[in-house]
């Protein structure tokens, strides 16, 4: 009887090893949004790493985690790091391509708790008064990754920050820049 059980745990796991070896090589998670303000607006936002604590919804898991910057906060070659909990972890970001007020590139590389290697871009398209906003993160899937993914479905982890982020930046561009209030009901 033990014999058959082995038999049956060692097939289980080289089905299970050999399903994950069919796994995609990469990983992208997508999400966008339609933001009420013009794309330089919401491109400061994103450029400047300082500026994303109004929108980022990793900046609100762990507001006591370690942030340092680069010398160059803003645009090609800006730098943030951070060591966080275990809701933010420990990585780097640097700006590797910006086209004001159309396109980021960020090179998104994680420490804790799993190594791993990103790119992030933000693409921005205007469109009346209109800016469509579409962030999407793109990785490797190493071997072991791909086990695990089998379990935890990366969209659906990553992509719910995705659209709190957007939401975020959503009423962070759209609310009125200091000294524009409306002027209603003060005649």
């Amino acid at each position: 009887m033990v014999k058959i059980v082995l038999i049956a745990v060692a097939v289980l796991i080289a089905g299970v090893l050999l399903l994950a070896a069919t796994r995609p090589d990469t990983f992208t998670v997508q999400r966008s949004a339609s933001i009420q303000a013009p794309p330089q607006r919401v491109y400061a936002l994103l450029e400047d790493f300082r500026r994303w604590d109004a929108w980022s919804p990793w900046e609100k898991k762990d507001p006591a985690m370690k942030r340092i910057y680069g010398a160059t906060t803003s645009g090609k070659g800006a730098i943030y790091a951070w060591e966080g909990n275990g809701d933010v972890g420990q990585g780097r970001m640097e700006v590797a391509d910006s086209i004001a007020p159309s396109r980021l590139t960020i090179k998104l590389d994680f420490v804790k708790p799993f190594e791993a290697h990103n790119r992030v871009d933000f693409a921005l398209v205007p469109s009346g008064q209109t800016t469509n906003v579409t962030w999407t993160m793109q990785g490797d899937v190493p071997y072991f990754a791909k086990i695990v993914h089998m379990v935890v479905d990366m969209d659906k982890m990553v992509g719910k920050d995705f659209e709190t982020g957007l939401a975020n930046l959503k009423l962070a561009a759209e609310k009125p820049a200091a000294g524009t209030a409306s002027m209603e009901g003060k005649q």
